[in-house]
């Protein structure tokens, strides 16, 4: 993480590395959102594949 929040990107996932402590954003300049399902259909299925964990 490089500490700096991007304020397009919010983000409350906390165990990701790219998470601002102090803020809920994305230090990321863009992240890569994906899907787990071959169809999605909802909100559910969509994942963001530039998650990496602390």
């Amino acid at each position: 993480m490089n500490g700096t929040e991007n304020r397009c990107i919010e983000c409350l996932v906390k165990q990701c590395a790219h998470h601002c402590q102090t803020a809920n954003f994305c230090s990321l300049d863009r992240i890569m959102v994906g899907s787990h399902e071959p169809n999605p259909t909802m909100v559910q299925c969509t994942d963001c594949m530039s998650f990496a964990k602390k």
